[in-house]
């Protein structure tokens, strides 16, 4: 007991938790948020995150101890892509109108009965049910980050986003290698026991060491799904920053779906080979700290233009590593392409962020939304191209879907960003006139 509390007394800073911290239209001051807080945050993503990719390398395991037809193995992935992006739509938005830290509890106790319901399954059915409730629920992060955010004060608060970032994006490309290494050791259905205790432990730590944040809101759930489209229509950056990332994530995806086709056929590198490939890429999450204190500093126009570049070039690398069957150029590729896509959607959530607290849930779920379906298009393209059009079409696709953000970019350098967003007593056409502009200087 005395070592529990020692460890939540070194997160929140004293022996009891803060006080609720209300949200308005023009945030308070706030002190800049701990260490441990913000590493707390980052590893509560990174362990959340995980859970919708632990059973994509293990669908050759899972399948024939649930009876479930190889035709229909490819339904684990397209779950994770369905259950999320419900998640993102339908479960984010609450967190405009729902005490934060309770809704990431509940969330997290969704996705720890999940993987609970998924070890235990004996057939393809409940394997399934479960698998959509654990995606839908996962979508936690997508709450702790704009609520580490809405912590941090104005002028650290791209590098908190950036920080936490980092954890999410670790948790992300640690969860395939690691879920095949407990598999391989203790079974598959170990992977599920495992993570299920660790959500459990993490609800007990964010239930004592976050604060409560309490939306000011008093909508309704279905005002708040009604008023999405004005939200999207009423608010360019948004619409602007989604249409970066997102052509950046197809890429991405495309890339990552379609490199262990190549490593596998062209390089000959069996399952532990292209793990450690992909375990590479992990290093891009290095790279999210630096983007959120760029953007800090007013850097967030020419760093997304950097980003942007520096993406198109790592596709002409990766055409390059094809073409001479190279195995170092093909991972420069890689880490420039995730260091590139990690640097723009930090950017983005920083700017996001700046917005309007008191729709920051809905700005943060559909800005994610739009994201996780262009990502899903890469995924979908990836195989299908590589096998009737080869490596060098895939790379080529990847650089145009980075060339359209580029050109958007482009198109835009001198136009004016920002306007007024609506406040949150005018929820029926939903922007709050909070200006974009803060201190005399404008967001990019």
């Amino acid at each position: 007991m005395a070592m529990w509390k020692a460890l939540v007394s070194s997160i929140t800073g004293s022996q009891n938790c803060p006080s609720p911290v209300p949200m308005c239209g023009i945030e308070a001051p706030r002190r800049e948020l701990r260490p441990a807080q913000v590493a707390l945050f980052a590893a509560a993503c990174g362990i959340a995150v995980a859970n919708i990719y632990y059973s994509q390398p293990l669908v050759g395991l899972i399948a024939p101890a649930l009876g479930l037809r190889a035709g229909l193995a490819g339904l684990v992935v397209a779950l994770t892509q369905l259950g999320f992006g419900a998640g993102l739509l339908c479960l984010v938005p609450l967190s405009d109108v729902i005490e934060n830290r309770r809704l990431v509890i509940w969330a997290c106790g969704a996705v720890a009965i999940g993987l609970l319901g998924i070890a235990l399954s004996g057939s393809a059915a409940p394997f399934m049910v479960s698998s959509f409730v654990v995606d839908v629920s996962a979508v936690a992060t997508q709450i702790l980050v704009p609520f580490a955010s809405h912590l941090a004060p104005e002028a650290s608060r791209g590098k908190v986003v950036g920080n936490v970032m980092s954890g999410l994006l670790a948790g992300i490309m640690l969860a395939r290698p690691v879920s095949s290494y407990v598999a391989a050791v203790f079974g598959w259905r170990a992977v599920f026991y495992l993570s299920a205790g660790m959500m459990v432990a993490l609800m007990l730590v964010l239930r004592h060491a976050l604060p409560q944040r309490l939306p000011v809101s008093h909508l309704t759930y279905p005002q708040i799904m009604r008023s999405l489209c004005g939200v999207v229509a009423r608010t360019p950056l948004l619409r602007r920053r989604a249409f970066y990332q997102g052509m950046m994530f197809a890429g991405f995806n495309l890339f990552w779906t379609g490199s262990p086709l190549l490593l596998a056929s062209e390089f000959g590198l069996g399952h532990r080979g292209i793990a450690l490939f992909t375990l590479a890429g992990a290093a891009g999450a290095l790279s999210a700290p630096i983007a959120g204190r760029l953007a800090d500093h007013g850097l967030t126009r020419p760093a997304t233009g950097w980003a942007l570049t520096t993406a198109a070039l790592a596709f002409l690398i990766a055409i390059e590593a094809g073409r001479m069957h190279s195995l170092p150029l093909l991972l420069l590729a890689a880490l420039a392409l995730d260091a590139a896509v990690q640097v723009c959607q930090v950017l983005s959530l920083r700017s996001i962020y700046m917005l309007a607290p008191e729709i920051r849930g809905r700005l943060n779920g559909l800005y994610m939304a739009f994201v996780f379906v262009c990502g899903a298009v890469g995924s979908a393209l990836a195989a299908a191209v590589y096998v009737f059009c080869g490596w060098g079409a895939l790379a080529t696709l990847g650089a145009l879907f980075v060339a359209a953000a580029l050109a958007r970019y482009l198109a835009e350098f001198g136009a004016e960003i920002g306007g007024p967003v609506s406040s949150a007593k005018e929820v029926r056409s939903i922007i709050p006139r909070v200006p974009f502009e803060r201190s005399g200087q404008r967001l990019r």
